[in-house]
């Protein structure tokens, strides 16, 4: 992990937080590297003990502009509760003026593979 080249951007928080530096790490390369966002920022999430990744996320659709999102890495072996989603939203509202109404969990697993769950602050209707 040392010798890649996005290894500087996330050595601080990969110290400070060891046990979600292999989530972060594998999030931080998927999402600048297979999903293309771009004016990636890495945030400290110091309620929930680890990183989180800010970005701008292509469209899917041509014609609309891209999205900003954040997501919050985690192990697929971790416990998740919904204090500890409220205390994300919490930190990004203390860090961010335009904080997000929607996060996205990135659950990582040994084996590299990323499934993204999005949450929402509160109850919100489904698109149709």
């Amino acid at each position: 992990m040392e010798s890649h080249s996005f290894h500087p951007r996330l050595a601080e928080l990969i110290s400070k937080y060891p046990k979600s530096a292999g989530a972060l790490f594998q999030t931080f390369n998927d999402v600048t590297l297979a999903q293309k966002w771009t004016d990636i920022q890495v945030l400290e999430l110091s309620k929930c003990g680890r990183g989180a990744i800010k970005g701008l996320r292509p469209s899917l659709t041509a014609g609309e502009p891209p999205s900003t999102c954040v997501v919050v890495p985690c192990g697929l072996a971790e416990s998740l509760s919904t204090s500890w989603i409220r205390g994300a939203f919490a930190a990004l509202d203390d860090q961010l003026a335009d904080a997000p109404e929607t996060l996205f969990v990135a659950i990582c697993s040994d084996d590299s593979s990323i499934v993204y769950y999005k949450i929402t602050k509160g109850i919100m209707k489904p698109q149709v």
